[in-house]
């Protein structure tokens, strides 16, 4: 009886599918392409004060506006990459365009031509973004969809870890040589477009190409809008992760340290993305995405009452678990809540529902920060979050759907 047991737990096991070859090299991709973005990002803030001038308003109107001019562009090119029936280009492109504009922040003298530089890079991702996601949700089985988002999402934050410990060593050798620095971008920026000229496959359509594009909530039911309005409400609280490097600055962490402080936030963002992709797969999206929410909430919280440099460790280390909470489940909501067809449109919409208000959500944080100070900050953070969990609370779903979309 106990070697049958174990023949039936060994077929289990097999009848796993495997990640296929898409989601690998979608991932590789993100991981080489956030060694290069981080190896910048945790630096900016500092660059931007201290060596353009600019200040914390100007810091969320250059982050805010950079995700927000490219949200337009999530959803057009989701819905444009359903119409054609192929999504390769659009993802091959958007890489291809970061990976230029990215290194020219070395060359930059004033904040103005940094808002631009975000932009343009910002720009490559609102091409990509939501085309890869379908892609990544075409090719994986519904069975799996958790694991392969979640596999992405780990693979991009451990790029994201690598990029500043290589910032960090750079600097030790080579102290205030940021431009220099910025300029080297651009070779795992080369690498990711050649990656994917070369390994990335095109998947089949399931539908013919359709002649228009139409960009419309029309085809998608109130359980889906419902998400959407959710997750509106809680980007509008959730600023740049970059005041959270500027709250470090504050709490007396040095500047040296963030590089390493931002990689180790990235490493238990990679390793609980990984863990809790399966988890979502078992146990279904919306109650990772509520324990996110929530957790986030507390955390948002807790960096307005943090008096000691020690505490930021913390902080962002328990920060970092709200991304593994609710990055995979997100986006394998998505996928339960459409069918295949509008798919590419679907991650359009939700990647546009979060772009939308990433402007608003860095100019009213750092405006408040400004004025009011910490507390009222990431008091307002905190509020929205609980609010977009009581919406979150009228998407009804069942798990069975994963194996019908």
């Amino acid at each position: 009886m106990v070697n049958a047991n174990e023949g039936h737990s060994d077929a289990a096991v097999n009848s796993i599918p495997s990640l296929p070859r898409n989601v690998k090299v979608l991932g590789l991709a993100s991981l080489l392409n956030d060694i290069a973005s981080e190896m910048i990002f945790p630096l900016l803030p500092y660059f931007l004060l201290t060596v353009l001038h600019g200040g914390p308003f100007k810091l969320g109107l250059i982050e805010g506006a950079a995700d927000s001019v490219a949200s337009l562009l999530k959803l057009w090119f989701g819905g444009r990459s359903d119409q054609s029936g192929r999504r390769k280009g659009y993802v091959l492109f958007g890489y291809a365009l970061a990976a230029v504009t990215r290194p020219l922040i070395g060359v930059i003298v004033a904040p103005w031509q940094l808002l631009t530089l975000r932009v343009g890079d910002r720009l490559g991702k609102g091409i990509r973004t939501s085309p890869r996601d379908a892609l990544i949700a075409d090719s994986a089985d519904p069975s799996i969809r958790g694991r392969a988002f979640g596999f992405h999402r780990a693979m991009d934050h451990l790029g994201a870890a690598i990029g500043p410990l290589l910032a960090s060593a750079f600097l030790l050798v080579w102290p205030e040589r940021y431009r220099t620095l910025f300029l080297l971008t651009l070779l795992p920026g080369v690498l990711v477009v050649v990656l994917l000229s070369f390994g990335l496959r095109e998947t089949p359509p399931t539908t013919p190409p359709k002649k228009r594009l139409h960009l419309t909530l029309q085809p998608f039911d109130n359980r889906f809008r419902l998400y959407l309005l959710a997750l509106v409400i809680f980007t509008l609280g959730n600023s740049s992760d970059a005041f959270l490097l500027v709250r470090a600055g504050e709490l007396g962490v040095p500047i040296v340290v963030l590089p390493l402080l931002w990689s180790a936030f990235h490493v238990v963002k990679s390793s609980s993305n990984l863990l809790l992709g399966w988890a979502v797969d078992r146990f279904g999206p919306r109650r990772f995405i509520f324990l996110g929410w929530f957790v986030y909430a507390g955390i948002y919280l807790f960096f307005a009452a943090a008096t000691k440099a020690w505490q930021v460790w913390v902080l962002f280390l328990s920060y970092a678990l709200f991304y593994g909470l609710t990055e995979p489940a997100e986006k394998t909501l998505v996928a339960q809540l459409v069918n295949s067809e509008h798919r590419g449109l679907a991650y359009g919409w939700y990647n546009f529902a979060i772009g939308i208000a990433t402007l608003p959500a860095s100019l009213i944080f750092g405006a408040v920060y400004e004025a009011f100070g910490a507390w009222a900050a990431f008091g307002w953070g905190a509020a929205l979050a609980l609010v977009a969990g009581l919406v979150l609370a009228g998407v009804k779903g069942n798990r069975s759907s994963r194996c019908s979309v």
